[in-house]
């Protein structure tokens, strides 16, 4: 993401930015080249368990990491992109404890060397940044690393894993569309690619049935042994807690901490995961693993900070980097769920990139929102107007409003509930640059 990183290695990478074209450039052979300059770190790995999908990648990364931690396990963790720093890409595992995102020295000392490695050939800053994440985790000791695709799966940078551990394929919705095709069974055999001949591979609640035949036709023919939610494992609330149950047996466990029912599907899948690995894991761990999961700008609730003292008094702030039609009908539904708990008017704070779908974002939130506010996107030079935006959210039906800023919003919303009785519920999100510049802004960056 296009922050204002200005470490060492922040510096370093808006170099290789100024050099190199932004974006994706989906090949496998350029990574190659570099991998092997490198001495192939990706062949020196510890067991990977290799994350693809539409929707749910951070989450279900996220539950594995818990688990396995709580397990006592050192696990390495990749995700993309950032939020605030470029370092949150980077999770290094320690062992009996919680790992922590890459020291500025050590980061910044792998990208001089991968781009030295490189010697100035074309390449995209992602494939470079992968090559890092390679280095990093062959080059520091680790029981587990946990691997997020970027784009995709068949021709992403990480996608050089020969043998992973296991490979999870999470929901499937339309996203990217100019890069894996504009039918789900089209990006399904993208996500795919990442499944490798005779390993272990878990598949997570499907929405689309063309999705799942695709997932389950490629993994019998590459003879990979596969369990997929709602057949071979499945979750769901009983009592106030979360049942799990696979062909091994059944754990009554707490709920997630994570809140809204899409995530009893995740945490099965990081379960049923976990348990593919082969790795020493119990469910007392995996009891520890679900309530102490953190995952932030995903439905993270702001309770402190600058923006939040900004908002009306009492208010329940919740931000989420969710942006495609798909990630919209989950969010819908857990504020729809909220609402049943503890009725409050919903306002939506909204800003997106241009290649993202919005009105499909904003039709999931038809009947539920009071108004909308849309707002410009400091971090990226994709953004929607906010003009636009607005335009868009009235076209799905909402009522909307531009504004020049998240703060502006918070303003404008606290004067329309000024004489109400009940604080609002307010949504800030729509993208992942938006969600990073209010962690910033907020004063409350991932840790």
């Amino acid at each position: 993401m296009e922050t204002a990183d200005m470490t060492e290695a922040g510096r370093e990478i808006e170099k290789l930015l100024a050099l190199h074209p932004k974006g994706f450039d989906l090949s496998l052979d350029r990574i190659t080249r570099l991998l092997s300059a490198l001495g192939d770190p990706h062949k020196r790995l510890p067991p990977v368990i290799h994350v693809a999908g539409t929707n749910g990648k951070g989450s279900v990364t996220a539950f594995s990491r818990s688990i396995l931690e709580a397990a006592g396990l050192s696990v390495h963790v990749h995700t993309s992109p950032h939020l605030v720093n470029w370092h949150e890409r980077y999770r290094l595992g320690r062992k009996g404890g919680r790992g922590a995102f890459v020291s500025d020295p050590v980061l910044a000392d792998a990208v001089r060397r991968v781009a030295e490695a490189n010697g100035g050939e074309k390449i995209t800053v992602f494939e470079i940044l992968t090559a890092v994440t390679f280095l990093l985790f062959a080059e520091h000791p680790a029981d587990v690393a946990i691997i997020e695709v970027g784009l995709g799966g068949r021709f992403d940078a990480t996608n050089v894993i020969e043998k992973p551990a296991v490979s999870v394929i999470m929901p499937i919705a339309l996203d990217h569309q100019a890069y894996l095709g504009d039918r789900v069974e089209l990006i399904a055999a993208e996500k795919a690619g990442i499944m490798k001949k005779g390993a272990p591979v878990v598949i997570g609640h499907q929405r689309e049935d063309a999705a799942r035949d695709v997932l389950v036709a490629t993994a019998e023919r590459l003879s990979c042994p596969h369990a997929v939610y709602g057949q071979d494992f499945l979750a769901y609330e009983e009592f106030g807690r979360m049942v799990y149950q696979d062909e091994f047996g059944l754990f009554d466990l707490p709920p997630p901490k994570l809140p809204g029912r899409h995530q009893f599907a995740n945490a099965a899948a990081a379960i049923r995961a976990v348990k593919a690995t082969g790795l020493p894991v119990t469910e007392r761990a995996i009891e520890r693993g679900l309530i102490s999961v953190e995952w932030p700008g995903r439905l993270q609730r702001l309770t402190v900070g600058v923006l939040a003292k900004a908002a009306p008094e009492s208010s329940e702030i919740w931000v989420d980097g969710g942006h495609n039609p798909g990630a919209g009908v989950v969010i819908a539904e857990t504020m729809a769920t909220f609402e049943e708990r503890d009725p409050r008017p919903l306002f939506l704070v909204i800003g997106m990139i241009n290649t993202k779908d919005p009105v499909g974002y904003f039709d999931a939130f038809r009947g539920i929102a009071e108004r909308v506010f849309t707002v410009p996107i400091r971090a990226s030079d994709a953004g929607i107007d906010p003009v636009v935006l607005a335009s868009d959210a009235m076209d799905a039906g909402l009522e909307a409003e531009p504004v020049s800023s998240v703060a502006e919003a918070l303003h404008a919303i606290g004067r329309i509930v000024e004489d109400d009785a009940v604080a609002p519920r307010i949504l800030i999100g729509g993208s992942l640059y938006l969600v990073g510049d209010v962690l910033a802004d907020n004063g409350t960056p991932p840790t």
